[in-house]
Formats: C-alpha cells, structure tokens, sequence
C-alpha cells in the first residue's frame, strides 16, 4: 500500500541523506571525555573505611589533664580566685566549758588570686582548689592547737566567682551567659545557652578576647574531643563561643533526570542514591543511562568524583550507598545517551502511520500499547510486535525496567 505524502508530520528520514552526518557525529562523541578523571565506588568504599578506623584508633583520652578536668568540672565543687566565703569559728565558751559557734565574730572573706584567704590571729591560709569540706579542715588546723585546744568550723559559699562569656550560633538561647569558678569551660558556656539545637554540626569554637590569636575548634559531640574541651584553660570574661550549624541536609540531582533541582530532607534523614534519582522522576523514557557522578566535598577541602554503575545499584550487585548533604549526583550523557536521543528525534518524532493518526510517541506508550496488541501479535503487517517496529535495538525495553515501570512478558512460543 502507498502511503499518501501527508502520512509523515515531517520529511522522512533518509539513511543515505545523514549517513555522513551520524558517523562524523559518531566519531566526535566516541573521542569525546576519553580521560577518566573519576574513582570507582569500590575506592571510595575504601576511603570511607579507613576514615572511619582512623577515627575508631583514636585514644580513649587525649592527655591526663582532661582526665584531671573532668574530675574538676564534673566533680564537688572547688573554690578558686575571687569567691567570696563566709567563715564561722566556733570553741569553748570559758565559763560553761561547752563548743559553741561564734566564739570568734563570723566573717566574710574573698580568695585572692593566689588561692589564699586571711583570717585573724590565723593569718594566710590557702584553700583555692579545695572543695568546702576541705577547706573547713584546712582552718580547723590553722587554729587548733596552737590558737584553740578545740574548735568547730563552718564555711559557706556566698558569692561564686562568675565571668560573663558571649555565646552565638546554633544555641538555644545565644548571648552572654555568666558562668561560675567551676563553670568556665565550653560545655557549660553552650548549657548556660540553652544547649545546641537541631540545626547545630555539634562544632564550637573558642575565641578568646584577650588572647585573639588562641582559636580553638572542637566536636562537642565526639567524646575525645569533648575531653580536650573540659582540659582548656578556663574562659575568661568578654571570650566567645561560636557555635556552627550543620550543612543543610540538601542534595542536588541533575543531568539526565525529569526533576532536577535540590532535595531537601528533614535533618538525619538519609537518602541513597537510587532513591534520590526516583525522588528526581528518574531519565526520560527514551533514555537509558548506565552511569552517574556522585561529587563529595571532603572534610580537607576537596572534591571527590565517584563514577557509579546504574546497572548494578539496580541489581544489587553495588552497594546503594547513602548520599551525605551538599553530595551532589549527575547522570551525565554517554555515546550511548547521545545516540539514543539523535535516534529519538531523528525516528520517532518523524514517524507516521497517516494523514489524520501519527504516533510521535515515546518509550511508555510504547510499552503501555505492547499490552494491548501483544509483542508477538502483528502490527502493520510482517509479523511483527511493537518491539520489532519501533525498538528494534531494545533501548525502551531496558529503560522500562530502570525505571521500574512494569512490562508484560512475551509468551512462550511452541516450536
């Protein structure tokens, strides 16, 4: 049967008019990014492990004097430089016989900055860094014997020594917290903040006002470098706090995907990297990409390339591994992409069966219409399926199944 000229939307494609042009196409595409400047997944499964046994290595605690600061920290409070002490000394009163407090007139004294207080007939006693049942011991000796045969002592804290520190960033309740003698450090500065929020990274750094060139960064998070934190020296008024906020828990997908754009996820919500690019609408129907770039920004600063194989995260033959935030995934185009989209525009939108029915179709319709007509039924004459006419070279079959769109199987064919 002939078909009439209105039968093709456009000019019907000629092998022998652009057979020039498909190889010279061809060619360029073929010599194109030849240079592989991408890690395989398995490298980077690699890198990843001994990243992680670097850290797991790491001592328990990092010097002995963060063992000594969590005792002074964590542990009975001791006095220091600047707290105010009530002191009460009592002994035999010299006409009934019995101790009574008073004897001597109560008093109220501050801790110098050498740790030392002055008491009288006692003179300089030295109490700093002792808890305050310690420093009732420490006077009842400057005073027995050789003031009093007996005495009782009573020592109450009035007035902590406080200094007032700014604290900023991804805390609750960011300003100037006042912290007390035994609370100068950094993880009483964040709790007198209210505590880290959700959106903190857990990071802190220290930045002293008097000492500007001391700047110190740490993970409040990680138990050896929250040690290191407990064992700086103590903060001082006017130091600062700055506390980051974690990266946005963001993704970027694009190249050959419907979606592309950022996807954002509620912070601790991992993605994998097949369910990224569903969460993109996956490549168009009529293309069949066997490959992808995931791009991730190191703690050192650099950009590491993964080249992943489509093919086998859809089998499970690769790990499906899990993106991180700000990890950036391409699908970009191959020789095969490229040829497939070239023999989409150059097949299928031409294609027409007449004047008043055309079928610029794509892969889908295909694959929804095998259904209806069967892949071993004729359509248009010569015996032949869908697939035969219009996909000779299986591109639309194999998409289907990347995308998890589902196919009905060609029935079983008696000889």
């Amino acid at each position: 049967m002939t078909r009439p000229a209105s039968a093709f939307q456009r000019k019907p494609w000629a092998p022998g008019a652009h057979s020039g042009l498909t190889v010279g196409l061809l060619l360029s595409l073929a010599t194109a990014g030849c240079a592989e400047h991408r890690i395989s997944l398995t490298e980077f499964l690699q890198m990843q492990q001994e990243a992680r046994q670097a850290a797991t290595t790491q001592p328990a605690t990092t010097q002995p004097a963060a063992a000594a600061a969590i005792d002074k920290y964590l542990g009975r409070y001791k006095v220091g430089p600047g707290d105010i002490l009530a002191v009460v000394v009592g002994g035999p009163d010299v006409l009934s016989g019995v101790v009574q407090l008073g004897v001597l007139p109560a008093i109220q004294v501050r801790i110098d900055r050498d740790g030392v207080i002055r008491l009288p007939v006692a003179g300089a006693i030295k109490v700093g860094g002792l808890d305050i049942e310690d420093v009732e011991r420490t006077i009842l000796q400057a005073y027995v014997p050789s003031v009093l045969k007996e005495a009782v002592v009573h020592v109450t804290l009035v007035t902590p020594d406080s200094a007032n520190v700014l604290v900023v960033g991804a805390v609750t309740l960011g300003g100037l917290v006042q912290l007390q003698h035994h609370e100068r450090n950094l993880l009483f500065a964040v709790n007198k903040a209210g505590g880290l929020t959700q959106a903190a990274s857990g990071r802190a750094t220290v930045r002293r006002l008097r000492r500007p060139t001391e700047e110190v960064t740490l993970n409040l998070t990680n138990p050896v470098e929250l040690e290191a934190a407990l064992a700086l020296a103590p903060l001082e008024d006017g130091d600062i706090i700055s506390v980051e906020a974690a990266m946005p828990n963001t993704i970027f997908v694009g190249g050959l995907v419907l979606g592309p754009g950022p996807q954002s996820y509620p912070p601790g919500v991992e993605m994998t990297v097949l369910q990224a690019l569903a969460a993109a609408n996956g490549p168009p129907t009529y293309l069949t990409p066997r490959e992808a770039t995931l791009i991730r920004r190191m703690p050192d600063g650099r950009d590491v390339q993964v080249k992943l194989d489509l093919d086998r995260l859809a089998t499970g033959k690769d790990p499906n591994i899990a993106l991180a935030a700000g990890d950036i995934l391409w699908v970009p185009h191959t020789l095969e992409t490229r040829f497939q989209e070239w023999f989409d525009r150059n097949f299928f939108v031409r294609a027409g069966m007449s004047a008043t029915m055309s079928y610029n179709v794509i892969g889908q319709e295909f694959l929804n219409r095998r259904g209806r007509f069967g892949a071993g039924q004729g359509f248009g004459g010569g015996g032949q399926g869908l697939e035969q006419q219009f996909d000779p070279l299986g591109f639309l079959t194999r998409n289907a199944l990347l995308r998890g769109i589902p196919t009905t199987p060609a029935p079983a064919t008696t000889p």
